[in-house]
């Protein structure tokens, strides 16, 4: 067997490991779930009349300006996952298992990845068709549900392995826990949930200069068909950019590590 297939067939194994662990703890998952949901409904019920209309509608086209938002915060919420799961490997000796044995030394964090994915597709799923039953309208042709689902796959590729490497930096699973939680706060302060030229200078400069907000109004764009303009370009740059230095930051510092 070559070397390629032999990793191959390692991440493929460790890929079924995470799958497992995701089949005996179905919670995780719903949890991923439950405060996208939780955040949907009361953004749309709570304050949806109101914001609606400052965007010149009501709570109807609120629900379709949110809806990209929250699948972008569905995604980096789930950078919890693999932080956790990864940091708990590398504390409680299963990584020195696995040293002593014949196995693709980069199986194991392709297996966190892969897996990661999959959970997360399962919970933007979920989050969607809840978006749907409440009122949201797309308008995307099917090549753009296409780019739709490829611009959230390669967000959640980038943010993955970005918590793979907070999760191997981390000393303790507490920790891995809280470190990607900033994550979850870039939609805010950004524009998914309000224009960001409603916000005060600073703040506005800071919302439309960071990673998500290009990714937002991608999305925003080809679900309701209001142009992405070179917001795709700049989306992809980004998602490519954290992808390159946080794989190439967790295969080092993996290296490191299980090396001592």
């Amino acid at each position: 067997m070559t070397t390629m297939a032999h990793a191959l067939t390692d991440s493929r194994t460790m890929l079924r490991r995470q799958l497992l662990h995701l089949r005996r703890y179905p919670s995780l998952t719903g949890m991923l779930i439950g405060m996208p949901v939780i955040f949907l409904l009361l953004f749309v019920y709570v304050f949806g009349g109101a914001v609606g209309t400052a965007i010149g509608g009501g709570r109807a086209e609120y629900v379709n300006y949110l809806t990209p938002g929250i699948l972008l915060f569905t995604v980096a919420g789930a950078a919890a996952g693999p932080a956790i799961s990864v940091a708990t490997d590398m504390t409680e000796g299963i990584v020195d298992r696995f040293r002593s044995m014949a196995i693709a030394r980069g199986s194991l964090l392709t297996g966190h990845v892969l897996g990661s994915l999959v959970q997360n597709f399962l919970a933007v799923l979920a989050v969607l068709g809840v978006a749907l039953l409440i009122g949201f309208r797309p308008n995307a042709t099917p090549i753009e549900w296409l780019a739709v689902f490829g611009v959230l796959l390669a967000t959640a590729f980038a943010l993955t392995w970005f918590a793979v490497a907070l999760g191997i930096v981390a000393d303790s699973v507490e920790t891995a826990s809280n470190t990607p939680m900033f994550l979850s706060l870039l939609p805010f302060l950004g524009s998914g949930f309000v224009p960001t030229e409603t916000m005060p200078a600073g703040l506005r400069a800071f919302a439309e200069h960071q990673p998500f907000t290009p990714i937002i109004e991608t999305l925003r764009g080809l679900l309701l068909g209001t142009g992405i303009g070179s917001s795709g370009i700049v989306a992809l740059a980004w998602c490519a950019g954290i992808s390159l230095a946080s794989y190439l930051w967790a295969k080092r510092k993996y290296n490191a590590r299980t090396t001592r």
